[in-house]
């Protein structure tokens, strides 16, 4: 008799960056790989094919272009019909209105931070979390030709090496924190393997000064500093920070004057 064939091993259909959801049937899978595609296009890769897609997803090419079809047909996706790419279509700005215009903080917080940017001669941004990112929700510019490179609105930062996302950290319960921890260490250990150092610094220095503080850790000519803010009303944690060009700023300056100052703001806004 002939020996059955051993069955083949399952393929999981989900994403690894969902592999936490695998099993779970409530999870939508379809729904997650389309908004994954969305996810790919950043400032520095917005006009994306089906090839590149495929490739940053490791999704198979025909579902990349049923995706990509569907997508841009709802207006999520624009179509570039010369080069066959895309880029991200209005629906997703219209997307995110909503969600902005509920952040009532934006607006309160709007006055200060442009008087604090012009100051410090940077950039002033409020940020929320996104995943192992912070978002920013808001941002205002110094006049300095050099500020408009450091902020905007939608601009996402690793939580591990920036001083907002390391402001975040500091406000969290020890539990979540170390929630976050182990995520960081799962899905991008050479991330943490490069800043959790850092990372443990910052917390010490919250704990002592009542901010945290990066020097060059995402961009080598940018220096930060951070504060949280936990919303009475919501419980949520937002962080504000301030970016300056590293050649113009000396770090004795952002540890004794301008981290205080961003402090002393942000609990001008808690009080309001």
């Amino acid at each position: 008799m002939r020996k059955p064939k051993p069955k083949a091993a399952r393929t999981s259909r989900v994403l690894d960056s969902f592999a936490e959801f695998e099993g779970d049937k409530q999870f939508a899978t379809t729904l997650a790989r389309g908004l994954e595609i969305l996810r790919c296009f950043t400032p520095e890769a917005a006009v994306l094919g089906n090839k590149d897609l495929a490739a940053l997803t490791g999704l198979p090419k025909p579902t990349i272009s049923r995706f990509t079809y569907t997508l841009s047909r709802l207006g999520y996706l624009k179509a570039d019909h010369i080069s066959s790419k895309y880029q991200l279509g209005p629906a997703v700005v219209a997307l995110a209105h909503p969600l902005l215009a509920t952040i009532t903080l934006r607006q309160i917080a709007r006055a200060p931070m442009k008087e604090f940017a012009d100051y410090a001669g940077g950039s002033v941004s409020l940020g929320v979390r996104d995943r192992l990112n912070i978002v920013y929700v808001e941002t205002s510019r110094s006049s300095s030709m050099y500020s408009r490179q450091l902020s905007d609105i939608g601009l996402s930062h690793p939580i591990m090496a920036t001083a907002i996302g390391r402001a975040y950290l500091a406000a969290c319960a020890p539990e979540d924190r170390k929630s976050i921890f182990n995520e960081i260490r799962m899905k991008t250990p050479e991330m943490w393997e490069r800043h959790h150092q850092k990372v443990l610094q910052s917390l010490a220095d919250f704990e002592k000064l009542g901010f945290c503080m990066s020097w060059g850790d995402l961009r080598r000519d940018v220096h930060a500093v951070g504060v949280p803010l936990r919303l009475l009303s919501t419980g949520e944690i937002v962080v504000f920070n301030c970016a300056m060009q590293s050649l113009l700023v000396k770090p004795a300056q952002i540890r004794n004057d301008i981290g205080p100052k961003l402090a002393a703001m942000v609990r001008s806004l808690a009080a309001l």
